[in-house]
């Protein structure tokens, strides 16, 4: 058999290597699923308490004390926020600290490291799909199924898997930097804590236009540049799949007498597709910082 044939022992193939080991990626999944809510009494219902908790109290604080639910259908369009935000927090949060979290593996066997960030952002995709199933049946109660659109459900998909690989691409950054600097945690926290107040999930997009442009006079390019984060494209689109065709049955019925729908961004389609670029490109730099540090993650652990 030539020599050709045989792999390089420790030789790295990136990402390519996710798909080449999947059963482990399987099993690292299954176990980061089970062992989450091990010896806890309330189990997988922790994932409904904590983001009821988020709602409940952004709901009373600005829904109620400052008058945001001005915004019809304010319920479900904060709902439909806050879940995408507990997507992208918990796959970036956990895939930052993959590899500090799994160093004894690191130190003394070798397998692909990209495969502890990948599987890190797939477990927080399987504790968002139980926050997901609750935002559909309410939609469900308040007559979403009747107004939905194909269109809708492909751009609630297509912000997910936005969300999923920003959060990827981000992980996979700051984990390897979080191997040398364990500042890199505490910038991730940060950035998390940033990341609801940076998109519209408090609040519509159209206040950020009005105090952009109408109260500051600063250039409508800035709010532009605001829409094509992918957050805020990701929250937008789960906007348009759920609160809007749930909040059009509200808004047409007989005796309403509040505000009219947010208007749909302008473009988004257009922005869908470059946040869909950036987050890929993200990804790209994420997995190019990854391998260039990975040779060093043993020694540094």
């Amino acid at each position: 058999m030539p020599r050709t044939e045989f792999d390089v022992p420790g030789k790295s193939h990136g990402l390519i290597d996710v798909v080449r080991w999947r059963y482990l990626l399987r099993l690292l999944v299954r176990t980061g699923v089970t062992t989450r809510y091990r010896n806890s009494v309330l189990g997988w219902l922790w994932s409904y308490v904590r983001p009821a908790a988020q709602f409940f109290v952004f709901w009373v604080v600005l829904g109620i004390f400052m008058d945001l639910d001005r915004v019809p259908n304010y319920a479900v369009y904060l709902f439909s926020g806050i879940v995408v935000i507990n997507l992208f927090s918990e796959g970036f949060k956990n895939a930052t600290t993959s590899i500090v979290g799994n160093a004894p593996l690191v130190r003394k066997v070798f397998l692909p490291r990209q495969l502890f960030a990948v599987s890190a952002v797939l477990v927080s995709f399987v504790h968002f799909l139980p926050q997901l199933a609750l935002l559909l049946l309410v939609c469900l109660l308040m007559g979403w199924a009747g107004s939905v659109t194909l269109l809708g459900i492909l751009g609630a998909v297509a912000g997910m898997l936005i969300v999923m690989v920003f959060s990827l691409g981000l992980g996979l950054f700051f984990g390897a930097v979080n191997v040398r600097f364990r500042d890199a945690e505490n910038i991730v926290e940060l950035m998390l804590l940033l990341a609801t107040w940076a998109s519209p999930v408090l609040y519509a997009w159209t206040m950020v236009q009005e105090a952009v442009v109408g109260k500051l006079g600063w250039p409508s390019w800035i709010v532009d540049l605001y829409m094509l984060n992918p957050i805020t494209q990701g929250v937008e689109l789960f906007h348009y799949a759920f609160w809007r065709p749930a909040s059009e049955v509200v808004v047409g019925s007989a005796g309403y007498a509040g505000e009219a729908l947010t208007p749909v961004p302008p473009m988004l389609a257009a922005n869908t597709l470059w946040a869909a670029l950036i987050a890929i490109g993200t990804l790209l730099v994420g997995q190019l910082v990854f391998r260039r540090l990975e040779g060093k993650f043993a020694q540094d652990l």
